[in-house]
């Protein structure tokens, strides 16, 4: 073995550069290292510093510079892989590692550690013996906090961390009404918990029984956060621990949470509530310097984590609208389980919008309430890495786990997350290793699966405990005061109990009440009545001007430029096309004050490049934005290209929409048909928000459709799916086929008095087809149309009478024309949801002759509209059905074929003899 293998080449060569930058400028090296080179006398010699010596050349080196080096890379080793070591598991032995930190692994030894050291001086100690460099390294890096941070890239947060962990070794230094005030929060953890366990006996509740210290770390967080400026607090977490974290931490009165324990019908009859560990909460609280700070918990479903996604966008929309100058001043903290953080694709998604313009919200604080257990399933089952945290290495966030029995380091890892973050406004990761005292649920046997784990629990005394024992044992509380404590606490919780069965209903205070002040909750009567969208031509006139015309200083390609000038040439000739009718939109809803964000994959071009909302210098690509330079006195346009994703985006964009009604949001697919990768978001919270949680939503949902012959993925944005979850007043659903209905649709979903989700199918084909285009008079005067009649035919001559939808209605209309047909009606229903059932009704009645009532689309027959049509509306079942055949792909991936499939059907449209060909 050579006598330098201690050294491999990269240490050798990074020391050697090290110490020549510290010889030409002493200054230009970290101060931890100039103190280590100015405490050692390296003399004339260069020790180690010749590159022959990467070569494996012997060159003689004293062996005390030798052993500096091997005790530096004994301190880099604690650096790197301590966080291995720890005794951070307070229910298991930890997994072994290899190598370990031993001396030896080093080429150091016992006989070395009553030697002094320079290289002390990198931890902040000073020239120190071996022994006391370990213990020091030991007491940072290997008690109930290991740390993760060797990984970033950034030198000045790597110095920033070890500054902050060699204070005081990384170990709390709390007085001792801050250890009583961290004892009384582990006691209302523990006694609410054993409270309900005796009230409400086989009941479900998640609790937090052994993880109990996250309530005495999440109020140390809110207390010390708003020293640093922090007003407002947004909180996603899962079932476990929900309850507790509600009343002890967020303020909710436990006199509630027993009333939906007692099971008690709600207030309201169009509200169907949830389960009460998926509910939200907003409140205020002032903390102990009299700062008062506002508090959100999102509402959140049983589909784990997807409820990370709609804090950050809630959180986005707080600091966009009130805290532009400085974002910081709202927090998202995201708490996770062990097994969902690993296990659930939507972390990943969530983790890479960090640092994205449209989607950063200035760090995350990640808390992992970390049971060592999912359901059943061992933690060696449910993840390939280390850690369940391992995620957070994507963005290269520091991670922190820590012992959940350790109150003091739990609450001291909190503080050093917060202060990370408000610091560098990035992410930072909390393992807080703990475990669960009974099954899933408090119904479970966990016995069944983890017998060896649950039988050291079951002898394992609480966090509370445990530090009163400490405590007691440090003089600082006496026998009596935890016992004084639980019956305080306990005692309260009896007279909310009393209070609670005294009434008859349960009632639900509404997530973040004060955003929605000024809205109505409306029923599907009110959303089928009309609203008023018109604008005054003048002030279209302005807004085209602007939107028309790129700054002439600089240069940009001559495509764009006579794109962006058509735009004044389509409003002077009075034929104004579908990207107009989005600019127009969101110009005029801007110059009446509200904002305006549109996110999604490529919408700032748009997948079809008919928007450009952002236009490109040529020699810079410096952005240009001209529906931001409209008026002084206009709201923001807000425009971003999403990374690749769907679940994570619409999600985001849905807690955006959350927390800011008076933003029209819209999240565009690319296509239509990839909307389903976010499926999860759709059912639980887009379609069922308001009947669970009492929450609106405007969120705009645009997709892509039209079958074009682009294939299976690429025709169907899966109409039937939204239609299918369509009920009483959740949501509107649209197929639109003009411009102008499209401009006041976008109108209307801002100027309502209400908010609902709005799905609309957008077309592709036609945003440059000649027909569709709509006069300057049909967007300043007119309204959206839910069904728009045939204004071509003479009704008492119809024969046929065909309802259509979307883009299909231009097929036909086509054929009609080439075949010279005056005895067919093509009639288009705009709106799909609520279903406009009295105007449809009425088109049946105006064309009284039709003997031939027709259901036509381009979908298959167990795709699109037909059974939604069939479901709302009792004429439907007499319907002709023209449609493809049923499928279990949407589309024929041969264009040949789908060409063949789509005129069988607009044959069958004109000649019901044909009904056997498609």
């Amino acid at each position: 073995m050579d006598k330098y293998s201690f050294l491999n080449a990269a240490h050798t060569a990074y020391f050697a550069d090290l110490y020549e930058q510290y010889l030409k400028n002493p200054d230009s090296v970290e101060p931890s290292w100039r103190a280590f080179f100015q405490g050692y006398d390296f003399g004339s010699e260069s020790y180690g510093m010749d590159e022959n010596l990467v070569e494996g050349v012997s060159t003689q080196i004293p062996e005390h510079v030798q052993k500096e080096f091997q005790v530096v890379k004994l301190i880099d080793g604690y650096r790197s892989r301590g966080h291995l070591f720890t005794k951070t598991n307070p229910v298991r032995d930890r997994r072994k590692y290899e190598p370990t930190l031993a001396l030896e692994n080093f080429g150091l030894s016992k006989a070395d550690l009553d030697t002094k050291f320079n290289a002390g001086e990198i931890l902040g100690i000073g020239k120190q013996t071996l022994s006391e460099i370990v213990r020091h390294l030991e007491s940072i890096y290997c008690d109930s906090i290991g740390v993760e941070y060797m990984y970033i890239r950034n030198p000045s947060e790597i110095q920033w961390i070890q500054d902050k962990l060699n204070i005081n070794d990384n170990q709390p230094q709390f007085s001792a009404e801050q250890k009583k005030h961290i004892l009384k929060k582990l006691n209302e953890a523990v006694s609410f918990e054993s409270f309900l366990h005796t009230k409400y006996v086989g009941q479900k509740r998640f609790s937090l029984e052994g993880n109990e210290s996250l309530i005495p770390a999440l109020d140390s967080l809110i207390e010390n956060a708003s020293v640093h400026g922090v007003k407002e607090f947004v909180m996603g977490m899962a079932h476990r621990g929900r309850l507790s974290t509600l009343t002890n931490i967020f303020g909710k009165s436990a006199k509630d949470i027993f009333s939906e324990f007692d099971g008690k019908d709600y207030e309201q009859e169009v509200f169907d509530g949830d389960v009460k560990y998926h509910l939200g909460w907003t409140s205020n609280r002032v903390s102990d310097n009299g700062k008062e700070i506002n508090l959100n918990i999102a509402p959140n479903p049983s589909h784990l984590e997807t409820v990370g996604a709609v804090v950050e966008g809630i959180v986005r929309a707080k600091q966009d609208d009130k805290y532009p100058d400085n974002p910081s001043q709202v927090l998202p903290i995201v708490v996770h389980g062990d097994a969902a953080i690993s296990g659930q694709g939507l972390v990943y998604e969530v983790v890479q919008m960090a640092k994205l313009d449209g989607y950063k919200t200035n760090g995350t604080i990640h808390i992992v309430v970390n049971n060592q257990i999912g359901f059943t399933t061992n933690y060696l089952d449910g993840r390939s890495s280390t850690y369940c945290t391992d995620v957070g290495k994507v963005t290269l966030s520091p991670v922190l786990h820590v012992n959940a029995d350790d109150a003091e380091a739990v609450v001291h890892a909190m503080l050093f997350a917060l202060h990370f973050r408000m610091k560098f406004k990035r992410d930072v990761f909390i393992d807080l290793l703990g475990y669960r005292k009974y099954g899933h649920n408090e119904g479970d046997e966990p016995r069944f699966t983890q017998p060896k784990l649950y039988k050291a629990i079951s002898k394992h005394k609480n966090p509370r405990d445990i530090y009163a024992e400490k405590l007691l044992a440090e003089g600082v509380i006496d026998k009596d005061f935890v016992s004084q404590l639980e019956k305080e606490y306990k005692d309260k919780l009896e007279e909310n109990l009393e209070d609670s069965r005294k009434i008859d209903k349960t009632v639900i205070t509404p997530f973040m009440q004060d955003e929605w002040v000024n809205y109505q909750t409306v029923i599907e009567d009110k959303m089928l009545q009309a609203v008023d969208t018109t604008y005054p031509k003048e002030g279209l006139a302005k807004i085209t001007k602007v939107i028309s015309n790129l700054p002439e200083d600089k240069k940009f390609i001559r495509k764009i430029e006579r794109l962006v000038q058509s735009r004044q040439t389509m409003f002077d000739e009075d034929k104004l096309d579908w990207a107009m009718a989005e600019h127009l939109a969101y110009g005029t809803l801007l110059e009446e004050g509200y904002d305006v964000r549109i996110s999604g994959q490529d919408v700032e071009r748009g997948t079809f490049s008919h928007r450009h909302a952002v236009v490109k210098v040529e020699d810079s690509e410096e952005e240009i934005l001209l529906l931001n330079q409209i008026s002084d006195k206009q709201g923001r346009f807000f425009i971003y290209n999403s990374l690749l994703s769907e679940y994570g985006v619409v999600g985001f964009d849905y807690g955006y929409a959350m927390a800011s009604p008076k933003t029209l949001v819209i999240w565009e697919a690319q296509f239509g048909d990839f909307s389903n990768g976010a499926q999860i978001m759709l059912d639980q919270y887009i379609s069922a928000a308001e009947d669970k949680w009492k929450l609106q939503n405007g969120l705009v949902m645009l997709l892509p459709h039209g079958y074009e012959g682009q294939g299976a993925e690429h025709s169907s944005g899966r109409m039937e799916r939204y239609l299918q979850l369509c009920a009483k007043d959740n949501m509107f659903v649209m197929d639109c086929t003009t411009p102008a209905n499209m401009y006041h649709l976008l109108r209307k979903q801002m100027k309502a008095e209400f908010r609902k989700p709005l799905i609309v199918f957008t077309p592709k084909s036609l945003l440059r087809h000649p027909l569709v285009v709509s006069t300057v008079d049909e967007f300043a005067n007119g309204s959206f149309r839910m069904v728009i009649d045939d204004a071509s035919v003479k009704a008492d001559k119809v024969k046929t009478l065909v309802f259509v939808t979307g883009k299909f209605y231009y097929d036909l209309l086509e054929r009609r024309e080439e075949i010279k047909r005056d005895d067919v009606a093509l009639v288009r229903i705009e709106q799909l949801f609520p279903l406009p059932e009295q105007q449809i009704k009425d088109a049946i009645a105006k064309y009284n002759n039709a003997e031939d009532l027709v259901w036509a689309q381009e979908e298959p027959r167990n795709m699109g509209a037909y059974g939604h049509i069939l479901m709302h509306l009792d004429e439907a079942k007499s319907f002709r059905a023209a449609t493809r055949r049923p499928y279990g792909a949407p589309a024929a991936g041969s264009s040949v074929r789908s060409k063949k499939r789509h005129l069988e059907v607009i044959d069958y449209v004109f000649d019901k003899t044909k009904n056997n060909q498609r």
